[in-house]
């Protein structure tokens, strides 16, 4: 197999869920094949550069084999070679920076009484304040 359709290939990767999502995908003009916009029918072959638009991230690969059913991920990963910039990489970890986790009880313990709640946004409000400072220095 020398080309296959970009859809097709996008969905065996494993990079949208489901066919008829990579597809509406190239019809909304998210996907790129050698910097040209690209139809959900558009060819795609070995040494084509790929550039995705998925959730806020600008994704961008190299074809290495054209398949046309998906595949487990790890054999999707030997048919494609990311190369997203580093900083497009790190775009989740730059947003997610200061953001904790959310609080974790133990399970059976209930909800915080009105007391242990007060104590807790205390404790938040503390570590905010010692972040702007540090920041502020």
């Amino acid at each position: 197999m020398k080309k296959t359709r970009v859809d097709k290939w996008l969905w065996a990767i494993r990079i949208y869920k489901t066919r008829s999502l990579s597809s509406s995908m190239c019809k909304t003009g998210k996907v790129r094949i050698n910097d040209k916009t690209a139809k959900a029918a558009s060819s795609v072959e070995e040494g084509d550069k790929v550039q995705v638009k998925k959730n806020g991230f600008s994704l961008q690969f190299v074809v290495l084999k054209i398949i046309d059913k998906r595949v487990s991920a790890t054999l999707a990963q030997a048919c494609y070679d990311n190369i997203t910039p580093e900083a497009e990489m790190n775009k989740f970890k730059d947003w997610f920076v200061g953001k904790t986790n959310s609080e974790f009880r133990e399970k059976g313990a209930g909800r915080p009484t009105k007391k242990e709640r007060r104590e807790i946004e205390e404790y938040k409000l503390l570590e905010f304040e010692e972040e702007l400072e540090e920041f502020d220095n």
